[in-house]
């Protein structure tokens, strides 16, 4: 009963618990080179699954990269990537390839 109490107390915490980001990144078998200018016409939209996929088709690239608020990221380029940065209000803000 000494393990339970904790657990107990801490399930309605975890109900109150929001994700503060887009669902997992969506990948194309199929896709090949960014082409970021195609998706400018997002920026200021809500950063949501429908709204990753979208852009990853749109732009042609192959894997989309989310990036939250104040998050760094490696500086690997890749061309068949499209990285998509949005704010704290889930906002995109930045869309480039690499």
């Amino acid at each position: 009963m000494r393990f339970a109490t904790p657990v107990l107390c801490a399930l309605p915490l975890a109900a109150c618990m929001t994700a503060a980001e887009p669902p997992a990144a969506p990948e194309r078998p199929e896709g090949g080179t960014c082409n970021a200018d195609a998706v400018q016409h997002f920026l200021g939209k809500n950063a949501t699954a429908d709204a990753g996929s979208a852009i990853l088709e749109e732009s042609g690239a192959r894997t989309l990269r989310w990036g939250p608020p104040n998050s760094a990221w490696t500086m690997d380029y890749r061309q068949d990537r499209v990285n998509v940065r949005y704010d704290d209000d889930m906002v995109i803000e930045e869309i480039n390839c690499g």
